[in-house]
C-alpha cells in the first residue's frame, strides 16, 4: 500500500539506511596490519634464522665471557670461540661423514638379506602374515620413480637448511661483536623504568637459550655413543650410521627413540633375534635413564614445561614449520611461560601470594637504584649497570632456591627436554 503523506510504499518507509564511515586512522591501521602480517608470513625464513643466531649467541656467550673474565680481549675470545666450534664441526664431519656413507652404501648392499629377514620374522606370526607378504612382493622400481620428485624437493631443502644454517652462525658472530652497541639500542627504545625488567628477561632468554642448546649437544652425543658401544657389543654392522641417525633424532622429544629403534632393531634382527632384544630392551632402559637422570643434571633450571605443554608445542611447531619448527618448540614454549612470569601477566585461575608481593617490592627498589645509579648515562652505558643489577638479584634468588630446595620435602620438577617421557 501507498502511504499518501509520503507517497511511499510500506516497504520504502520501514526500510533504514545504515552508513558505516572508517575513520582515516583506522583504516590505515587495518591496512598497515594485513601488510605486515603479509611480510611476516614471507619473511618466516629470515625469522627462523634470526632466532637460530640468538639461540647461538645465548649458547657461546658464556664462554666468551668467561674469557674476558681471564683478561682476553672480547674480539679475541669471540674469534677463539667460534675457531673452536668450527674445527669441532670439521673434525666430526670428517671422522663421521665417511663412515656414514661408507655404511649406508652397505646396508643398502644388504636390504635383500634385511629384508628377507623381516619377511621370515613377520611370517611366522598370523597377524603379520599380510604384511611380510607386502613386503615380500614390493618393487623398487616403482617405488623410486615414485619419489623421484620428492627426492629433489628435498636435496633442494638441504642446501637451504645449510645456506640458512651459514647465515645463521655468520649473523651470530656480528651480534656478537657488535653487542654494546645492539644492546644500547634495545635498551635505548624501551623507557628507562623498565630496563631492570628488560635486564632480566635477556638473562632468563640467555639462561633457557643456552642451557637448551647445550643439552641438546650432550644428550644427543650421549645417545650416539651408547648406541654405537650398544650395536658394536651385539655384533650389529653399521653402528657408526645408525648411531649417528640415534643422535640426530633424539633431539626430537617423545618421537625421537622410537625413530631410533626402528633401525637399530631391524639392524639387530639380521644379526639374531637375541641380539634384537638385547638392543631394544637396553635401548627402552637408557631411554628412562636419560629422562630420570641425565637430563635434570644436564639441563638444570633451564627448562622447566609440563610434557603436556610439550607434546601441544611440538605438534604445533612441527605442523607450522616441519622440523624447524619442532626444534624450536621447546625453548619458545619456556620463553613465552617466563615472559608470562617476568611481565606479571594474570591468567585465569590464580591468586596472587604473599611471595609476588615480596617480589615485586624488590623490583620496585632494584629500579630506584637503576635509575639513581644511571641518571644522565647514555643507554649503552645504563644496560650495562641494569644487567650488574640483574645478575645480582639472580644469583641471590638462585641462592635462596638452593636453600629452600635443600629443606624441603621434594625435589624440583624435572625439567623437560629431547627425549623425556610423558611419565
Amino acid at each position: 500500500m501507498i502511504d499518501p503523506s509520503t507517497n511511499k510504499t510500506d516497504s520504502e518507509v520501514g526500510r533504514r539506511t545504515l552508513r558505516i564511515e572508517l575513520a582515516p586512522k583506522t583504516l590505515f591501521t587495518i591496512v598497515a596490519m594485513v601488510v605486515a602480517v603479509a611480510l611476516l608470513t614471507r619473511l618466516v625464513p629470515v625469522i627462523l634464522v634470526l632466532i637460530a643466531a640468538l639461540m647461538l649467541v645465548g649458547t657461546l656467550n658464556p664462554t666468551v665471557e668467561a674469557l674476558e673474565r681471564r683478561k682476553i680481549n672480547r674480539n679475541v675470545a669471540i674469534g677463539v670461540v667460534f675457531a673452536a666450534m668450527l674445527v669441532v664441526l670439521g673434525l666430526l664431519g670428517v671422522f663421521t661423514v665417511p663412515a656414514l656413507v661408507e655404511q649406508v652404501a652397505s646396508l643398502v648392499q644388504q636390504e635383500p638379506k634385511l629384508r628377507a629377514q623381516l619377511v621370515k620374522f613377520l611370517s611366522s606370526y598370523p597377524l603379520t602374515g599380510s604384511l611380510a607378504e607386502s613386503l615380500r612382493s614390493l618393487k623398487y622400481a616403482a617405488l623410486f620413480k615414485s619419489y623421484s620428485a620428492e627426492a629433489m624437493a628435498l636435496s633442494k631443502d638441504l642446501f637451504e637448511i645449510v645456506a640458512y644454517g651459514a647465515g645463521a652462525f655468520f649473523l651470530a658472530l656480528y651480534i656478537m661483536i657488535d653487542r654494546d652497541r645492539l644492546r644500547g639500542a634495545l635498551y635505548a627504545a624501551i623507557p628507562r623504568a623498565h630496563h631492570i625488567k628488560l635486564s632480566r628477561i635477556l638473562l632468563n632468554l640467555e639462561t633457557i637459550v643456552g642451557g637448551y642448546v647445550r643439552g641438546q649437544v650432550i644428550t644427543c652425543a650421549m645417545m650416539a655413543i651408547f648406541l654405537f658401544v650398544l650395536l658394536t657389543a651385539c655384533g650389529v654392522p653399521n653402528a657408526v650410521a645408525i648411531a649417528a641417525f640415534g643422535g640426530i633424532a633424539d633431539v626430537l622429544p617423545f618421537i625421537g627413540i622410537f625413530l631410533t629403534m626402528i633401525p637399530a632393531v631391524l639392524a639387530a634382527l639380521a644379526t639374531s633375534s637375541f641380539a634384537a632384544t638385547v638392543v631394544f630392551v637396553l635401548l627402552l632402559c637408557y631411554e628412562e635413564f636419560e629422562s630420570r637422570v641425565l637430563i635434570p643434571i644436564v639441563y638444570g633450571r633451564a627448562l622447566r614445561l609440563p610434557s603436556s605443554i610439550v607434546l601441544f608445542a611440538l605438534i604445533a611447531g612441527g605442523t607450522l614449520y616441519g622440523i624447524a619448527g619442532a626444534l624450536l618448540a621447546l625453548p619458545v614454549a619456556a620463553t613465552l611461560l617466563m615472559l608470562i612470569d617476568e611481565l606479571k601477566v594474570e591468567m585465569p585461575g590464580e591468586t596472587a601470594q604473599a611471595k609476588d608481593d615480596e617480589i615485586e617490592a624488590d623490583d620496585v627498589i632494584g629500579e630506584e637504584e637503576y635509575l639513581r645509579r644511571t641518571d644522565g648515562m647514555p643507554a649503552e652505558a645504563a644496560a650495562g649497570i641494569a644487567l650488574e643489577i640483574s645478575e645480582e638479584k639472580k644469583l641471590q634468588e638462585d641462592a635462596a632456591q638452593k636453600e629452600d630446595g635443600v629443606g624441603s620435602a621434594g625435589p624440583d620438577p624435572v625439567p623437560v627436554s629431547s627425549s623425556s617421557s610423558p611419565g
